[in-house]
């Protein structure tokens, strides 16, 4: 897409909000999502950021009865039932604190022979609940979006990534020792997460700064894998002070 044409596209509305905010303004964002359509598809994502999200939805009191829910990744070589497998760290999140049934909850299966026909059946399976009305996503401090490590394609799907060692790093505090972190997983690609009706994206901490701030004012390049949310026309940014610090 040209700079010309990225001139035509509405802004995101970035919203600079105090860190006890940020989970009740997502949660109006998802409840806002569920007024307007009668059985939404919703895009969750793992990791610190999105959880106080979570937790304002559980204390909303809300009937999620007719939500389909999508994980925007996984993790490739934990055994199934893993605590820190993105499967069971939904369940403890999602699934339970708000009383879902878990088969409306899809996560891409990384057990199988043939890792690549599972990325093609997840995208899929998405196609098939008619597209996310909404996708929750987080940002990495190497700029990475889901687990899009820098250097994918700008309009990749959902498929087999190594992860970085940097973003090994960052997730090693969910482990015993970086050894235990996986080396690949399998995630949605980058224009997968562009076919999302409307983006939500939370950042929280200052090590995040950088990287929301390539991401929305840097140009758009696979080096910043996040930079894609230019391309995107309905985006809500909620940050804290310290991830929106290098922000006009």
């Amino acid at each position: 897409m040209s700079t010309r044409s990225l001139q035509h596209l509405p802004t995101p509305d970035i919203r600079r909000l105090n860190p006890s905010r940020i989970g009740p303004a997502g949660a109006d964002v998802v409840l806002k999502t569920l007024d307007l359509r009668p059985a939404p598809v919703i895009g969750v994502a793992t990791g610190s950021s999105p959880s106080p999200l979570y937790d304002a939805l559980a204390g909303s009191g809300r009937d999620f009865t007719g939500v389909t829910w999508f994980a925007l990744d996984e993790y490739v070589g934990l055994p199934p039932g893993h605590p820190q497998s993105y499967a069971e760290v939904l369940r403890r999140e999602i699934i339970e604190p708000l009383g879902l049934d878990p088969r409306c909850v899809h996560v891409p299966d990384p057990h199988g022979e043939n890792l690549q026909d599972a990325g093609t059946e997840y995208e899929g399976r998405i196609a098939d609940a008619g597209g996310i009305d909404l996708q929750i996503l987080g940002i990495g401090r190497n700029g990475h979006l889901a687990f899009n490590e820098p250097g994918a394609a700008l309009d990749s799907r959902t498929r087999v990534e190594t992860l970085t060692e940097d973003t090994r790093r960052a997730n090693q505090r969910f482990f015993d020792s970086l050894d235990e972190v996986p080396t690949h997983c399998l995630t949605q690609g980058l224009g997968t997460i562009l076919e999302a009706r409307h983006l939500l994206l939370i950042a929280r901490g200052e090590d995040k700064a950088e990287a929301l701030a390539r991401a929305l004012t840097g140009p758009v390049t696979p080096d910043c894998p996040a930079s894609v949310l230019q391309l995107h026309g309905n985006v809500t940014v909620l940050a804290d002070d310290a991830a929106a610090a290098l922000l006009a």
